[in-house]
């Protein structure tokens, strides 16, 4: 499992677009950005749609006011799905979702989980990470997907806190 300190995987993630399926590289994501990234073993499911996407929401601008340039969310979905989840929840243009169809990014970073006995099959493990310039500054996994608290918005906002990550407005400092 990749750990604080490492530099995310390579990998291309699919989004909609005005034009319709695009792609994004890891590097076009996170390079030159600090991220709040969480991931979710799948659009619409119960703990991802009524409590980890929510908390994300509406902590964003508590996010960016910590310094962080974009809240990203990671589903090993299509595009579509990942879309229309935005649309519906009121993500759209607040959160950017990208697509992991293929778990290259969720494999890469040895977050891939069976859920096969849910019929989900292979997805991503629940986490949350704070990524400056690629990097991971801070990995928050849960044990089991269906929890969201270690992995919430809030558990990594204390965290990127704790660890020296949020940045404080030069008014605040005065």
């Amino acid at each position: 499992m990749i750990k604080a300190g490492e530099r995310l995987p390579e990998a291309t993630f699919f989004v909609m677009t005005p034009d319709g399926l695009g792609r994004r590289t890891t590097a076009e994501v996170f390079e030159g950005r600090k991220v709040a990234l969480f991931a979710v073993p799948g659009a619409f499911t119960p703990t991802c749609h009524k409590q980890h996407l929510p908390g994300f929401q509406a902590h964003v601008d508590d996010f960016r006011a910590a310094g962080v340039d974009a809240v990203v969310c990671i589903s090993v979905n299509d595009a579509f799905v990942l879309d229309a989840w935005a649309k519906q929840t009121g993500a759209e243009g607040r959160i950017e979702f990208l697509a992991d169809p293929h778990a290259e990014f969720t494999d890469g970073c040895g977050l891939y989980i069976d859920r096969s006995e849910r019929g989900m099959g292979w997805r991503s493990s629940r986490c949350a990470m704070f990524v400056d310039d690629g990097v991971v500054k801070v990995l928050l996994v849960e044990d089991l997907p269906q929890f969201a608290e270690r992995s919430s918005a809030e558990a990594l906002l204390q965290a990127m806190e704790q660890g020296g990550h949020i940045t404080t407005p030069a008014s605040a400092e005065s």
